[in-house]
């Protein structure tokens, strides 16, 4: 939808009539309303915003789909594959099928893609949703169940599976703290993920508990974030870079061999997320293994619990652990000044 105006949305009108987004749905879905200056509101905003529900939706909303939406930030992660697996597998055995989306890491666009599921399905799963607190909130007043992976927002009611990422972290800090390393970077994740808030967390207290030095700079998601910002990190002298996730971690390893920096011989890395790849990388990455699969299955059966009882579920939250393999190492005494010097003149262009 870049270069075009956005188009209105349910969380507009919602937003424009002072009213929660379960009474325009039922408004514009004409099913009853005891107050009708709110009836009159929700159309008088729908008008003046030029909202315009899809008449295709709306039938299918009027009987059940028998369908789940799920939308994901990145489909060309495999974090989110295997999630999906999970999803898939169990939503399978039973009567419905999954709508699947791509946002892009766009929390905009996300808004967009959450309403128009939620016109075609009986439940959602949002997947590490980017959106603001905002945005959610509106979100929980969807007259659909919805249920979050690896993003808790207190005072919703949304029901919530995710993995302990900070815990991870701690882990993965504590693992290079006993390799002797004191100052490390971290390659960070999208600005918008909430996962990435709670490994800075893990990253934080644990540094400051065994007095580490940490530097961050902002990368983001994809492979190429962890090749571009990389130098950033070298620049500051770190010994050992921890990136947002494996993707990123593949990024750094790749400029890491055009810069001839020695891994783990020269710097340790360590990822997150555990994807197949890690184990075949040169050298096979140290990463926080996560149970993605089982994220996917527990968030299906978090959801047609709702749906079945339509209770908001609670939290429920996964155990990592981390999986040392051949890219950490002990710390060296010094990046080899050859090495170093390189570093510098290639970071520079």
């Amino acid at each position: 939808m870049s270069g075009a105006a956005k188009r209105a949305t349910i969380i507009d009108v919602a937003r424009q009539a002072r009213v929660s987004i379960s009474t325009v749905s039922r408004v514009l879905n004409e099913r009853p309303v005891a107050d009708q200056e709110l009836v009159v509101r929700v159309r008088a905003a729908a008008d003046e915003l030029g909202y315009r529900p899809n008449a295709v939706a709306r039938d299918f909303r009027r009987g059940r789909t028998t369908s789940i939406g799920v939308v994901v930030p990145d489909l060309a992660n495999p974090f989110f594959t295997h999630v999906l697996k999970g999803l898939a597998n169990d939503v399978r055995a039973g009567e419905h099928r999954l709508l699947v989306v791509d946002s892009g890491e766009d929390p905009e666009e996300e808004i967009q893609l959450v309403e128009q599921l939620a016109e075609r399905c009986d439940g959602m799963v949002l997947c590490s949703p980017r959106m603001s607190r905002a945005h959610l909130q509106a979100v929980a007043g969807l007259d659909i169940p919805v249920i979050c992976t690896n993003r808790s927002v207190a005072g919703l009611p949304l029901g919530t599976i995710g993995v302990d990422s900070a815990v991870g972290m701690a882990q993965a800090v504590t693992h290079l703290y006993e390799l002797g390393h004191r100052h490390v970077g971290y390659l960070a994740g999208p600005q918008s993920s909430w996962s990435d808030a709670r490994r800075r967390e893990g990253l934080t207290s644990a540094a400051a508990a065994c007095g580490m030095e940490v530097s961050v700079t902002v990368a983001g998601s994809a492979s190429d974030a962890g090749f571009t910002r990389l130098p950033d990190l070298l620049r500051e002298g770190v010994t050992g870079v921890l990136a947002f996730n494996d993707l990123v971690a593949v990024g750094a390893l790749a400029r890491l061999r055009e810069l001839e920096v020695a891994v783990p011989g020269d710097l340790s890395v360590v990822g997150f997320d555990d994807i197949p790849v890690a184990a075949f990388l040169g050298p096979p990455l140290t990463t926080v293994s996560v149970p993605k699969e089982d994220l996917g299955r527990a968030a299906w059966a978090m959801l047609r619990q709702q749906m079945q009882d339509g209770e908001v579920a609670s939290e429920q939250w996964l155990p990592s652990a981390l999986v040392v393999r051949q890219s950490t190492a002990p710390h060296p005494k010094r990046l080899q000044s050859g090495a170093g010097r390189r570093d510098g003149r290639r970071a520079a262009r």
